[in-house]
């Protein structure tokens, strides 16, 4: 039974913040599942994990390229699911290399990854409730 946290955001920051938490608690091989419909924050969310694990750099979402990588201490692997169209897609591109490895790795659209995420990885569901305000619910695997 996972673990289940529920956090309502009240603005674009306050999600960054969240997402800054958790990348400041990542470790190797941490995947971040996140889940969402368009304009709930999951970009934002990633951003702020990338300021956790301490990337300074501008971080855009890789919707036309599918991965962009950044170097640092800890690898970080920005992946966006979005153009996905069929899970067959996926068979070229060897996206679980990454999850598999050392790095820290925020797949979005992940339910477009056709149940290849690891069980260990975090899912992390973001719902519009209102114009600034955002439901986030972290489910934490129980193991």
């Amino acid at each position: 039974m996972p673990v289940i946290e529920k956090i309502r955001s009240h603005s674009s920051s306050e999600t960054f913040e969240t997402g800054r938490n958790l990348g400041l608690k990542a470790r190797p091989g941490d995947l971040f599942a996140l889940y969402g419909d368009l304009g709930t924050g999951k970009t934002v969310l990633a951003k702020g994990i990338a300021r956790g694990l301490g990337i300074s750099e501008e971080i855009t979402s890789p919707t036309f390229t599918l991965l962009e990588i950044y170097e640092n201490i800890l690898p970080f692997y920005h992946f966006d699911l979005y153009r996905i169209d069929n899970p067959r897609e996926l068979d070229a591109l060897y996206f679980e290399e990454y999850w598999e490895g050392d790095g820290v790795s925020v797949v979005e659209w992940a339910d477009r990854a056709a149940g290849r995420l690891p069980e260990t990885a975090l899912r992390i569901t973001l719902e519009y409730l209102e114009e600034s305000i955002r439901s986030i619910t972290i489910e934490r695997p129980d193991n």
